[in-house]
């Protein structure tokens, strides 16, 4: 489900034992962001689920080149465990795709995360 929050009133709001997720495009032209979805997620594991439910969402609408990056991370069962660790200790998660026009910007933030 995509809805219209943007990364500040998710922060904001800092809902206690959630883990927050949220995708952003960032127009390299434009002056605002453009949602593409959040999730409240029970566990750093649905978290990154959703990350890369997203992660793929975004990486096969992209160019075959812009694609790569993100095409490798879905298949990185390594960066995958360093991701769960963080948000196990409580610190956020962000993975950035781009291509020639748009950055792309997936976080997921544990409860009680300050940054």
């Amino acid at each position: 489900m995509l809805t219209s929050t943007t990364p500040e009133d998710l922060a904001a709001e800092g809902q206690g034992g959630a883990y927050r997720c949220w995708a952003t495009a960032y127009p390299l032209q434009e002056t605002s962001s453009i949602p593409l979805g959040s999730h409240d997620a029970t566990s750093p594991r649905l978290a990154l689920r959703w990350l890369r439910e997203r992660a793929r969402n975004v990486t096969d609408q992209l160019d075959m080149a812009y694609a790569q990056p993100g095409r490798y991370w879905l298949r990185d069962e390594a960066e995958h465990e360093r991701a769960l660790a963080y948000l196990t200790t409580g610190t956020a998660y962000q993975l950035a795709l781009h291509d020639e026009n748009t950055r792309y910007v997936l976080v997921a933030y544990p409860p009680g995360a300050t940054s």
